[in-house]
């Protein structure tokens, strides 16, 4: 796991009607630095979307529609997992979850089978200057975003 990156299980209340879901609630310990932006991307089949990274805001993923592939590798200088790259499940298939990307951790996400709708809040509001881009086949961080899944 990349220090910092925190995968939250969340509970589902389903019933005859359906099921509710709550996602982060602001006494959360993973949602400390608090809100700035709530947003949402729908990504049609087969997209890639990497990488990005900030200098100080983190992001908070949850996929309620479809699936995602998220790729994560660790840029920052100091960090014990400096270097170390991450993969996650994301959407319908991998049960309720919710991402948090540390500031300084290189992201990015590929859609898996159909549409997805990505929901994800921001702990700043945007800014360019704190985004950054990498190019999705950087050779350093060395990421296959068309891999399929492992062969066991």
């Amino acid at each position: 796991m990349i220090e910092g990156v925190v995968l939250k299980e969340l509970n589902t209340y389903p019933d005859e009607r359906g099921f509710f879901r709550e996602i982060i609630r602001v006494t959360d310990d993973f949602f400390a630095e608090g809100f700035g932006q709530f947003s949402h991307s729908l990504m049609y089949p087969g997209v890639a979307k990497a990488w990005h990274i900030h200098k100080t805001q983190v992001d908070w993923w949850y996929v309620p529609v479809g699936n995602i592939k998220v790729g994560m590798h660790d840029k920052r200088p100091d960090s014990a997992s400096k270097g170390k790259t991450q993969t996650v499940f994301l959407g319908e298939n991998y049960g309720g979850k919710v991402l948090r990307i540390p500031p300084g951790v290189a992201h990015g996400c590929r859609v898996l089978g159909s549409v997805a709708h990505l929901l994800y809040i921001t702990s700043k509001t945007y800014n360019p200057d704190e985004e950054g881009r990498i190019a999705h086949d950087d050779a350093e961080i060395g990421f296959d975003w068309e891999a399929g899944a492992e062969i066991k």
